[in-house]
């Protein structure tokens, strides 16, 4: 099966560019807004954030995204159903990210089904272990057709990297450093583990995500890995910028400025 993910990544080998952003946020109806305005500036792939009370991987810039949009009203479901029509415009891949509590209450085969129905090629969920999902979740997984994107840290072992790689697909979510998500200035103190996994033989490629913010981030993470994950830079951009169009283009001038 070629998917929209594997073609992504058969197409452009470096220099890809994923988006993270807070479904609700800053309206509860932003959703669509964002993925058109983020698609029309050549973002390859975008990552839809399930709002949740307790983000443990995420810093004060993507909680408080994730406490306003609970408090607009998001739930798993209503982004389902605006995520219903959304591959009539929408042709990039398209990521759900979420923490495990809130999608196990919707129901794990659930959500996973829904995924299929609306088009989203791949999960992401940094709270469920990786032998829980292959003894689990695994099936539920591969019976609708979609990714799921394991985290790595510079605490992974090698040989629970190679693992990883052995049984997911499409690309592997590569954590900067030991951190929650937020913005870095440079990635000076993380260049033996960036180079580490660039020599190790995996089968599936990496986007480097937590702290890029700037063209000095960009370029490092781009020489280690396929590509960049921004989080956090754009959220404080949804934040600050008076619409989303805005928002989209500061941060595509704020990566490749000097």
């Amino acid at each position: 099966m070629n998917t929209r993910i594997q073609t992504l990544f058969s197409n452009k080998t470096t220099s890809i560019l994923s988006v993270y952003f807070t479904a609700g946020y800053p309206q509860f109806d932003d959703t669509i807004s964002v993925l058109q305005a983020l698609q029309s500036r050549g973002v390859d792939l975008v990552e839809i954030g399930i709002p949740f009370s307790d983000p443990v991987a995420d810093g004060p810039v993507i909680q408080a995204s994730n406490h306003q949009a609970l408090q607009n009203g998001m739930t798993i479901k209503k982004l389902f159903a605006q995520l219903k029509n959304v591959r009539k415009d929408i042709y990039i891949p398209l990521v759900m990210m979420g923490y495990l509590n809130p999608i196990m209450k919707f129901g794990f085969e659930e959500f996973c089904q829904a995924c299929s129905r609306v088009g989203i090629d791949g999960i992401i969920i940094p709270d469920l272990p990786m032998d829980d999902y292959l003894l689990a979740y695994q099936s539920i997984v591969e019976k609708y057709g979609l990714h799921f994107i394991f985290l790595i840290t510079p605490e992974t072992s090698e040989a629970r990297i190679l693992e990883i790689d052995q049984h997911t697909d499409g690309f592997i979510y590569m954590v900067s450093s030991p951190a929650v998500t937020g913005v870095q200035q440079s990635f000076d103190q993380h260049y033996a583990y960036f180079s580490r996994l660039q020599q190790m033989p995996l089968k599936n490629p990496k986007l480097i995500g937590f702290g890029i913010s700037n063209q000095s981030t960009l370029q490092t993470v781009n020489q280690y890995a396929s590509g960049a994950i921004v989080g956090s830079a754009f959220i404080k951009l949804l934040t600050t910028c008076p619409d989303i169009e805005q928002a989209v283009d500061q941060l595509i001038l704020q990566l490749n400025q000097d």
